[in-house]
């Protein structure tokens, strides 16, 4: 599985961007995909995530209303729309992919799989 992120760069506060993560896999069945982020000196956290085939949706609660997590599924491609930007969502933000995760254990990074390279947001004030 390879995933490939994109969208990533510097915005003001108040601001949009949206972030795509292109996932080579042959199957969706289990999919589950999702997004964190690290800031520096912090601990990846949870941002988002969905289960592929029911269209599940999760959040976390420092982006619940902000953030809309959600896929296209011709392209097997991942998005993450972020509005009304602040200066503390500036972090590298990572696409992830697992076949096995159950459900409590979304928020966790450590029980994801695979991983994108990142890509870095930057939120100015």
């Amino acid at each position: 599985v390879q995933l490939v992120e994109s969208g990533g760069g510097l915005v003001q506060a108040g601001g949009s961007l949206r972030l795509s993560c292109a996932a080579s896999v042959h199957t969706v069945n289990n999919l589950k995909m999702g997004w964190f982020r690290q800031a520096p000196g912090k601990e990846r956290e949870f941002v988002a995530a969905l289960r592929w085939s029911a269209g599940y949706t999760y959040y976390g609660d420092s982006v619940k209303g902000r953030f809309t997590i959600s896929k296209d599924n011709g392209k097997k491609t991942l998005y993450l729309q972020m509005n009304s930007l602040k200066p503390e969502d500036t972090a590298v933000y990572y696409c992830a992919a697992s076949f096995t995760l159950i459900q409590s254990s979304i928020p966790s990074y450590r029980a994801w799989t695979y991983w994108g390279q990142g890509t870095q947001v930057t939120v100015s004030s």
